[in-house]
């Protein structure tokens, strides 16, 4: 097991929110284990005491030139652009892995721009610890693109497909 591997094994131990994790092979043994333990909590009623003290209030000094207004330095077209991506819905990586379109190097992929998709179907696979895990769409929609490209490593919940639930 590569030392890589192991580092995406524990950040993406840490973001799922277990406890203890236990993975065994042939050559190694590795126990991952979280603070997250939930701790026994005790409270104890004190009596309040409150006190007030007089508010002070202080003037701030004005400025005699206003601050410059920040324009908006985008060019009409990456706004429109930006204006347009709000109305669809993205499919974000559950996982740390590798990206993978297809099932394998001879397969189509599972999806393409333009295609159809509706809840349940398979859009593409990720690879962690050298297991492919086969990511089903939640949604149904029309992919209107694919933001990642074919074998390269993705994060936890960053983007992966553009699609147009209309």
């Amino acid at each position: 097991m590569k030392l890589t591997e192991i580092q995406d094994l524990i950040k993406f131990v840490s973001k799922s929110g277990v406890n203890e994790v236990e993975l065994e092979t042939k050559e190694i043994k590795i126990v991952i284990k979280t603070g997250k333990q939930a701790a026994p909590v005790m409270y104890q009623a004190a009596p309040a005491q409150i006190t007030t003290a007089p508010a002070q209030v202080v003037a701030a000094p004005v400025a005699n030139n206003p601050a410059p207004v920040a324009e908006n330095t985008q060019n009409p077209a990456a706004q429109s652009q930006a204006s347009n991506d709000s109305k669809y819905v993205t499919i974000k990586s559950p996982m740390i892995g590798t990206f993978y379109r297809s099932a394998g190097p001879d397969k189509p992929p599972f999806v393409n721009v333009g295609d159809e998709i509706s809840v349940g179907k398979p859009v593409c696979i990720i690879e962690a610890m050298k297991l492919f895990n086969e990511i089903e769409s939640e949604i149904k929609g029309k992919i209107v693109k694919v933001l990642v490209n074919d074998a390269t490593p993705v994060e936890y919940d960053q983007p992966l497909f553009l699609v147009d639930p209309s």
